[in-house]
């Protein structure tokens, strides 16, 4: 558990208060996080909670409805999780209600003039209701002692789930300045709880809990394939294992799809295999989803093939497998829909597959975006940076669990080690060993990698610079002449696949970038120029010389762990891929610091947190402590435009932040 400020100084109920309201609402207990977060809530007014979905973050905004007078308000974009939750709470005797435009125009007059008389504890509102003015009205008429945000990332545009009609929400508290405010998310980074704050109008200053991310019960993997066949080999295979045979009576499983016309696809196929399948996607009809829905809710369906379109409001416990038949945009994402898994607590598994085009084609996509509907270049390069992020924690340099934890900033969950994620299984069966390579290798190796992209820049794809490393025969370096240059097979020593690894660590370094819409090419970057050019230092993990968790498998089983022959030498433990993504405890008071510098910052500009400096960024300060400008404008992301604007500021954060 997370929290910059944890001391809850004069909590505002008693303990008598809050455990008769805790048995009102039907509980014996609270779990773990919830009594102190409520006790931050009505001590401090203000809480950025950050807790998986299923993680009772529910509570923390009911309880204190029932122990403050007046209304409460909740703004949920989850009409049928408003539905239930209110119909659950008036089982109890609790006045609640909510509003949706999916209710009939006399029954929403109804509750609207109920409210206004003040007959409910509390209301439920869908965040398009802000948008009528006479709804804006009612509200100023009431006593309002909290209003609770639920999926508050969708505030973000940086978030994997922006929605625009959350905007208006900052403009809601400025009409309630004596309402406490709860932030609730299931997925937040620090760049995206910075922009919740900002663009709520709360104080950096506001406490912020984080607990409840470690899903140890979840084994976490990622397989690599070549061909259609082979993903689909690994699909079978996930499902039998997770649920045994059709009409087994174990469960659920979801195949999260790209797009529809797959999701179809892969829902015809499945059930010709003799499961019960149904697809799920934005282009049917409002009634044939609920369909759906109600039909994986119920127990109905053993597997969903869906979009990332089915998600919110899902609840069904006994979901075996969730799978990625390709990786979704980010590590938010990802982690949001493979926690879908397991929430009844007993084992589950989470595949994502990965192929090697999927770098490219996720560019291109985003460009697409950004041509056909005028995204501005710095969302996009963004929304690549959350990507890369996911492709980072693809290649497996440590235990994914912990990996995710850190990501979210969850520091005290972390495991070191959970023991079932195919890295960990990896690293027991002593495979996927990092070699020790020292770092003049590294810095060597890496700057004959950048020349042959550099050979081939804006001509050709990945697999054409691999060819050149090589000194494979390849017509397209025929015909440019680069087969008659020295770095034509200057890395002819290593394998293909372990190349292609090589250059993916080069693309997450920011050091080689894709363009193009229908064949997208490689290039490098200005850091990656500097790289080769030996004008920065060169900090990577190379990819493991035997086979890494996500290549290719020569096994029967596709989702058996890769293992390799057993090695001479003791199984060595796992390395970061970088000593910027951990933080020791010493080190989180100045990542909290740069933090605080960065959302002050943005908020005097009018601009999003992410503008100033990204998580990466701020962990790679933590990890170099630079000292001058030189210094700091060898971090990610940290240009001379960013170091002109921002740099004076970042380094005396750090200088007042010693060791």
């Amino acid at each position: 558990m997370t929290d910059p400020s944890t001391e809850v100084p004069h909590p505002i109920a008693s303990a008598t208060d809050l455990e008769a309201a805790l048995e009102r609402l039907g509980h014996r207990e609270f779990r773990a996080g919830q009594r102190q977060a409520i006790e931050t809530l009505l001590s401090r007014d203000r809480l950025l909670l950050v807790a998986p979905t299923g993680g009772g973050k529910s509570l923390i905004y009911q309880l204190p409805s029932l122990v403050l007078p007046g209304t409460a308000l909740v703004i949920s974009p989850l009409i049928s999780l408003m539905a239930d939750q209110v119909e659950a709470l008036e089982e109890r005797g609790i006045a609640a209600t909510y509003l949706a435009a999916t209710l009939d125009p006399n029954e929403l007059r109804g509750r609207v003039s109920a409210i206004a008389r003040g007959e409910f504890d509390l209301v439920y509102a869908a965040p398009e209701r802000l948008a009528f003015a006479g709804f804006r009205a009612m509200l100023k008429g009431l006593d309002c002692p909290l209003i609770a945000i639920d999926e508050a990332h969708c505030i973000s545009e940086w978030g994997h789930d922006f929605r625009p009609e959350y905007l208006e929400i900052g403009k809601l508290l400025g009409d309630f300045p004596q309402s406490r405010v709860l932030a609730c998310t299931a997925t937040a980074t620090p760049v995206v709880r910075d922009e919740i704050l900002e663009r709520l109008g709360l104080p950096a200053e506001t406490p912020q809990l984080i607990y409840g991310f470690a899903r140890p019960n979840l084994s976490l993997r990622v397989r690599e394939v070549q061909q259609k066949r082979e993903r689909e080999r690994c699909i079978d295979a996930a499902i039998e294992e997770a649920l045994g045979t059709p009409g087994a009576d174990r469960g659920a499983a979801i195949l999260y799809c790209p797009t529809r016309k797959i999701a179809e696809v892969q829902s015809d196929r499945l059930s010709a295999n003799g499961w019960k399948c149904m697809a799920y996607h934005a282009g049917k009809s409002g009634a044939r989803r609920e369909q759906v829905h109600r039909a994986f809710s119920s127990g109905e369906l053993e597997v969903v093939a869906a979009t990332n379109a089915f998600g919110m409001g899902i609840d069904r416990a006994d979901v075996r497998a969730v799978i990625h038949f390709s990786p979704p945009g980010s590590i938010e994402a990802y982690y949001q829909e493979v926690g879908r898994a397991g929430r009844d607590g007993d084992d589950a598994l989470g595949l994502m597959i990965v192929s090697p085009g999927d770098m490219a084609r996720r560019r291109a996509l985003l460009e697409m975006d950004m041509a056909q509907n005028g995204s501005v270049q710095h969302v996009m390069e963004h929304k690549w940076g959350m990507f890369l992020e996911l492709m980072r924690f693809a290649e497996g340099g440590s235990c994914r669990h912990d990996a995710v934890l850190r990501y979210f900033g969850d520091e005290a969950e972390t495991l070191a080690g959970c023991g079932r994620c195919d890295v960990c299984e990896a690293l027991a069966a002593g495979a996927g060993g990092v070699e020790a390579f020292d770092p003049e290798e590294v810095t060597l190796l890496v700057r004959k990698a950048l020349s042959g992209v550099a050979r081939i820049h804006g001509r050709f794809g990945l697999s054409a610079a691999v060819a050149l490393l090589r000194g494979v025969k390849d017509p397209r370096l025929e015909r440019m002449g680069a087969d008659r240059t020295p770095t034509f097979g200057v890395l002819r020593a290593y394998r293909e696949d372990w190349l292609t690894h090589l250059l993916r660590r080069c693309v997450t370094a920011g050091w080689v970038d894709f363009f193009g819409l229908d064949r997208p090419v490689v290039a490098l970057t200005d850091e990656g120029i500097s790289a080769m050019r030996g004008e920065r230092p060169v900090r990577l993990l190379l990819p493991p010389l035997e086979k890494t968790p996500i290549e290719k498998s020569k096994s029967r089983d596709p989702l058996a762990p890769r293992t390799a022959a057993p090695r001479k030498a003791a199984p060595r433990k796992a390395v970061p891929r970088d000593r910027a993504e951990i933080l020791g405890a010493r080190d989180q008071a100045l990542f909290e610091a740069l933090r605080s510098y960065r959302l002050k910052r943005a908020s005097a500009q009018g601009v999003p947190p992410y503008v100033v400096a990204s998580d990466r960024s701020l962990r790679e300060i933590v990890a170099e402590r630079p000292r001058t400008i030189d210094e700091l404008l060898l971090v990610h992301g940290i240009g001379p435009a960013k170091a002109k604007r921002y740099g004076k500021g970042l380094l005396k954060v750090v200088l007042e932040n010693p060791n």
